[in-house]
């Protein structure tokens, strides 16, 4: 059994955080244990990967579903970390099981959750990849999620094992392998592996959003995107406008001015700009610097014609990576609406996906 997942720009940052506050319980002492979603069927609200923290207390951080499942994977928890052996639970929308327990399931598809202690034992696995989602490289982490094996984990760069609980050194350099075939393919997979089921979850930093103007309505568009998911970065020559207390979210505060050296914003393919300093001049030299990165999207605030008239002038009419005006057409009215048009646009360019209403749509929403 195989299962692709594509990519989550809210993985990486969701699952630093619930490191970061399991880091914190076990320090305390606090008994604690991570599920995680291993496989999807059909529809389902979140992807594999996804994981929830549980306390003994009781306390939860993350989710695995839309609501629907956190209770009940909860009291599972509860009696994983009682007992200290892991479980996978499946649970299926359309079964009967589900409505006498009273789950309630939102959506039409089975989701399988992979339930594991955390001990001791497995922290060099937990602490490796903390400190691997605070760098910038694509890993993979994979868990046993059957068999005797259960529950042991390995991190894996580059077919490399960066840290292992299994306890056993020729299944290490089997999922090492298997991990760096996945990586390479950019895919998270459910396998047999042995006698067991193993979960190789590929982690992708998320992408960049570069923001070119630190005005006040580039403040809504850094914290939204924020929550989306994506690294922000925010640049100006205005040293005043670039403040954590105007941009808390932004990962970066660059003091640069379009002519200055471009370098230093580290424009990528998985990157993705939007100009927007209310100068003609200057939003014409950001846009000409840009379309001699690799950038995978330009975005241009200002009217039809005026954005018309600047690619003409810089030979760029009909580019493919420049949007202006920047934004769907969703009525948009606002610093906040235009920012919630303007991210809705880049992530229907970063999913190669022509935006319509999801009525219409007849696949399922998660799939490839």
């Amino acid at each position: 059994m195989r299962e692709g997942t594509g990519r989550s720009m809210k993985h990486w940052q969701e699952t630093r955080e619930i490191l970061r506050r399991l880091t914190e319980a076990v320090a305390a002492e606090r008994a604690v244990a991570v599920a995680t979603v291993v496989h999807i069927e059909g529809s389902a609200y979140r992807r594999p990967g996804a994981k929830l923290l549980i306390e003994a207390s009781g306390t939860t951080v993350g989710g695995v579903s839309g609501g629907c499942l956190e209770a009940d994977v909860r009291e599972v928890a509860l009696g994983v970390m009682r007992d200290h052996v892991p479980s996978l639970r499946r649970y299926d929308a359309g079964s009967d099981e589900n409505t006498v327990w009273g789950l309630g399931l939102g959506c039409d598809g089975k989701i399988d959750v992979f339930v594991q202690p955390v001990t001791f034992g497995a922290m060099d696995v937990w602490n490796s990849t903390r400190e691997l989602l605070e760098g910038n490289q694509p890993f993979a982490l994979s868990t046993v999620v059957s068999g005797a094996e259960a529950g042991g984990s390995i991190v894996a760069l580059g077919g490399e094992v960066i840290a292992s609980s299994t306890g056993n050194a020729g299944l290490d350099r089997e999922l090492a392998s298997e991990a760096a075939a996945w990586l390479a393919a950019g895919e998270s997979r459910l396998e047999t592996i042995g006698l067991g089921m193993v979960f190789t979850e590929v982690l992708h930093p998320p992408p960049w959003l570069v923001i070119l103007g630190a005005g006040d309505d580039a403040m809504p568009l850094a914290r939204l995107a924020s929550l989306m998911g994506f690294h922000v970065a925010v640049a100006d020559h205005r040293s005043a406008y670039l403040t954590e207390d105007r941009f808390p979210s932004a990962s970066r505060l660059v003091n640069l001015r379009p002519d200055g050296d471009i370098g230093r914003l580290a424009l990528g393919a998985d990157c993705y700009t939007v100009v927007m300093t209310h100068s003609l001049a200057h939003d014409r030299e950001w846009v000409r610097r840009l379309l001699d990165s690799p950038v995978a999207y330009i975005g241009v605030l200002g009217p039809r014609a005026r954005v018309r008239n600047m690619l003409d002038e810089l030979g760029a009419a009909g580019s493919h990576r420049v949007f202006g005006p920047v934004g769907l057409d969703l009525g948009a009215d606002g610093p906040e609406q235009i920012a919630l048009s303007v991210l809705a646009e880049a992530l229907a360019v970063r999913s190669c996906r022509q935006p319509r209403h999801l009525r219409e749509r007849s696949e399922a929403m998660h799939a490839d």
